[in-house]
């Protein structure tokens, strides 16, 4: 199983620790680096905040090998035309790094805050769908294409011209099974699903092999991956130190007692544990068919439990 690194933008990411952390990652041997992308945090609407498209840019000048995306980034926020020219231009500066995640968007109360339509979930799906459409014409077969299929214009200029370019890996996240299975089954590259559980994991999959089935297109040409939160100590007074200061930065965890959050975390999808706790957890989706999992760093200051993942969970997944 390959391991990533996802770090939330909204929750008092500056630039100082972003920079901080592509190091980290690129140093100990993570294979890929995650940004979720929204603008508003579910914690506190204080908190700082960095754009994702550009702070992806940064990481992408500042490393050579890790593998960048957006954990998603919503079709409500930006025109899939504009999202496309992004990610093509990031993906060009990293040498071909990018794997571009896209979602339906779901926090309303970003939407409101920054004055952007948040239509019901129906229309935000259909949105998805052609945002995705737009996006693989324009970065597989160019601007000229999608203008004169799209708006029929005439003109030497707007013909198409024959070029290669090369694929924009393309991820899809959810498990919605009328919308977003038959999704990410038409058009996604990889599909994300937030959960550490096998079972949930493998039922989900099941269904999505179903909707491959329907449409003539292998299931094991889709990679799989999972998005988790992540609580590791080397031991129970580390794993408490850690338990103490996620407290403090999830104001929901405030009535519970320290021993009462490691299982809390475990009922809502993370790993949690010492390195080869976590390890067995991980190793257990790998088995359900899970190929990358990214580990979200809720405590951004927190690169010793990178280090930590990097030596003593990492060679235990190899």
């Amino acid at each position: 199983m390959k391991l990533g690194v996802l770090v939330e933008t909204e929750d008092g990411l500056t630039w100082d620790r972003w920079r901080r952390i592509v190091a980290a990652v690129e140093r100990l041997g993570f294979e890929s680096l995650w940004l979720s992308d929204h603008f508003l945090s579910l914690s506190s609407s204080e908190r700082e905040s960095l754009e994702c498209w550009v702070a992806l840019t940064v990481a992408a000048a500042e490393t050579t090998r890790v593998r960048l995306g957006p954990l998603v980034s919503p079709m409500t926020f930006r025109p899939p035309a504009l999202l496309a020219r992004m990610a093509v231009a990031v993906d060009h500066l990293s040498g071909g790094r990018l794997v571009l995640g896209v979602g339906a968007g779901w926090n309303d109360v970003e939407h409101r805050a920054y004055g952007i339509p948040y239509p019901p979930a129906r229309e935000r799906l259909d949105l998805l769908a052609e945002g995705i459409e737009v996006i693989r014409r324009l970065c597989e077969e160019g601007p000229a294409h999608y203008v004169g299929r799209y708006y029929q214009l005439d003109g030497a200029d707007l013909q198409p011209k024959p070029r290669q370019r090369p694929r924009l890996p393309l991820l899809i996240g959810g498990m919605g099974e009328r919308r977003t299975l038959p999704l990410v089954a038409r058009y996604a590259d990889e599909w994300n699903l937030t959960t550490a559980d096998p079972a949930l994991y493998r039922a989900k999959s099941e269904r999505l092999a179903a909707c491959c089935r329907e449409i003539g297109r292998d299931p094991a040409t889709i990679a799989r991956s999972v998005a988790v939160g992540l609580l590791v100590g080397r031991d129970a007074a580390e794993l408490g130190a850690r338990c103490e200061v996620l407290r403090r930065l999830l104001p929901r965890l405030a009535p519970l007692s320290l021993g009462e959050i490691p299982e809390a975390m475990r009922a809502v999808g993370w790993v949690v544990g010492t390195p080869a706790e976590v390890a067995a957890q991980l190793r257990a989706l790998a088995a359900a068919g899970v190929e990358r999992a990214m580990l979200q760093l809720t405590d951004q200051t927190d690169l010793a439990a990178l280090e930590l993942v990097a030596h003593e969970v990492m060679p235990e997944l190899h």
